[in-house]
């Protein structure tokens, strides 16, 4: 298995998958039109096949490095979607978040 593919694989799955929550949250929490819960959906669904297309031989593997991923790009999200800057705290943990994630999906395993 290859880093960089599975990355942009694990990237386009969590920028979906952010897309899609942020969606429905603001629907519920500021009160915006039900429409955005039509790309919201879809947006949910298109995350579904994105992290169903990483390289693993087992699901909950793939899932569990995707969440390193997920971390990361959330915070990214919070920072240029909602202008609020992560601070030192939010990096640290993103960092040991992108290292346990790396462990899990490239370290080699034996049979």
């Amino acid at each position: 298995m290859t880093a960089f593919p599975t990355f942009a694989i694990y990237a386009a799955a969590a920028l979906a998958e952010i897309a899609g929550c942020f969606a429905v949250w603001v629907w519920m929490r500021q009160g915006a039109s039900a429409v955005w819960l039509a790309p919201g959906l879809l947006s949910l669904a298109a995350f579904a096949v994105l992290l169903s297309l990483s390289p693993s031989e087992a699901a909950g593997r793939a899932f569990a490095a995707y969440g390193g991923v997920y971390i990361a790009a959330s915070l990214i999200w919070l920072w240029l979607v909602e202008g609020r800057r992560p601070d030192t705290w939010d990096v640290t943990g993103a960092v040991v978040c992108l290292v346990g994630a790396g462990i899990i999906l490239l370290v080699p395993r034996g049979s």
